[in-house]
């Protein structure tokens, strides 16, 4: 947007002060965004973060926040000059980048601010009462998805990796993940592909299952932050702040994940438990700020999956990290360092039940205690089950029990994962059954629902 001079009377006389706007839009229900839209404004830390000096040093900034439900409609208000900056997927994002084109102007990519290399946020889910179990079990049924959706991309791609063709093998209707919700509970659609976080959400709520992670699809994903390239030229130094921001907003999450959930619960209505199942530590994504080669590739990809190659748009000047580099620099970190980092949100903890230092990540599970601020982490899904009959015992309300998938490494919520126990006692967690069968087979063990899994440890003490 444009910056307005506004004319200032007094007794001294006349004088001119620039109002410079700066205009984000934001995904507040897009959780995996927060760190570049809804943290940003909630704890007001762009104010803090805006240059005053040089240039700017008699600068008044006119803070506008605008939420959308998805990309399309905020690219749209990007491209009339209503909005300067905005927070999407890569799809969305790269279709941001062909509306600027296609209107003469450019748009830029300017940082990721949440993903998966190996595409963990998609998923698919079924009614809570449907028979299938895994994407095997859909072929010949209809898929709702929001379509030019990053979820979108990611069944495409999965039903290219069956062998399927995605127009006659399924068909695949468009659906927005407020209209899939109310539909899923009314089973009246067979199977329902989304983005952040519904395909945790609608589980969770307990009207849907989970049957497929965009991991599987080995699909990269990711949300990250773009910018009108006319405003970034004019104002580079708002775009370093504006970064800054969401690095702040990055290491506060890091640091008290549960309190900042609970802050986008209040916002959006979706529960802290999903919340944190995205942003805690081991978190089901990775917030990253870097531009991993496969997030490159995944701008790129969208493109010409959506049927956009026609385009002539060079993702190489859609994407750029000058802007990144020089915030994380400024706030004394290595972008070069963070770039080779592929490691997951780090757990720094001791086993709440044992005491022992946390060092295996493989079967790490955690108990959310209501009113507790913090949640237990333990070493194992068998700590962790033993200690939860304890706690119930004492008559303690569980919000939530977590465990980590052992093949993926993917956050689970425990009550919804299968779990495989050994002749040792030791409990392994898994997204699917057939997960679990597999790791049977290979390894010996039974396999168990939840329910299975704590009568197994209940028995055993």
């Amino acid at each position: 947007m444009v910056a307005i001079a506004v004319v200032t009377f007094g007794l001294a006389g006349a004088s001119q002060a620039e109002t410079i706007c700066v205009a984000v839009g934001t995904q507040d229900t897009t959780i995996n965004c927060a760190t570049g839209g809804l943290l940003i404004r909630e704890l007001k830390l762009l104010e803090k973060l805006l240059p005053r000096e040089g240039k700017y040093k008699d600068v008044t900034y006119d803070i506008q926040w605008k939420n959308f439900t998805s990309g399309a409609p905020l690219t749209n208000e990007m491209v009339a000059g209503k909005l300067d900056f905005g927070a999407m997927a890569d799809f969305p994002g790269s279709l941001n980048g062909v509306a600027f084109q296609k209107a003469g102007r450019r748009s830029l990519f300017i940082s990721v601010l949440s993903g998966s290399t190996k595409g963990s946020g998609n998923g698919i889910v079924v009614p809570a009462s449907s028979s299938v179990r895994s994407i095997d079990d859909l072929k010949g049924k209809t898929i709702s998805v929001p379509f030019a959706s990053t979820s979108h991309g990611m069944l495409l791609h999965a039903i290219e990796a069956k062998g399927w063709n995605a127009e006659t093998n399924v068909k695949i209707i468009t659906q927005a993940p407020e209209v899939a919700g109310p539909a899923l509970q009314a089973n009246k659609i067979e199977a329902h592909a989304d983005f952040v976080p519904f395909a945790e959400l609608f589980p969770w709520r307990g009207y849907a299952r989970k049957i497929f992670d965009g991991s599987q699809a080995n699909a990269p994903t990711f949300h990250g932050s773009l910018v009108d390239a006319e405003y970034a030229q004019k104002y580079p130094e708002i775009v370093v702040a504006y970064l800054r921001a969401a690095i702040k907003a990055d290491r506060l999450i890091t640091e008290e994940p549960e309190k900042y959930s609970e802050v986008i619960a209040r916002v959006t209505g979706i529960e802290a438990e999903v919340d944190y199942l995205f942003h805690g530590p081991l978190g089901l994504q990775t917030r990253d700020l870097t531009w991993k080669d496969e997030y490159r590739q995944a701008v790129a990809t969208s493109i010409k999956t959506l049927k956009r190659a026609d385009s002539d748009l060079d993702i190489n000047q859609l994407v750029t990290d000058k802007y990144i580099r020089i915030a994380l620099s400024q706030a004394g970190r290595d972008y070069d360092a963070e770039l080779k980092n592929y490691a997951q949100l780090p757990l720094k903890a001791r086993d709440a039940a044992t005491g022992a230092e946390i060092t295996d990540f493989s079967r790490v599970a955690e108990i959310w205690v209501k009113d507790e601020p913090r949640v237990r982490h333990y070493t194992s899904p068998e700590n962790a089950l033993t200690a939860l009959a304890g706690l119930e015992k004492e008559g303690k309300t569980i919000r939530v029990v977590y465990a980590q998938d052992r093949e993926s490494g993917i956050k689970l919520f425990a009550s919804q994962a299968w779990f495989v126990r050994s002749a040792n006692g030791e409990l392994n967690a898994f997204l699917l059954k057939e997960g679990a069968e597999r790791w049977s087979k290979a390894h010996g063990g039974h396999v168990l629902d939840y329910a299975g899994a704590r009568e197994a440890i209940v028995a055993s003490r």
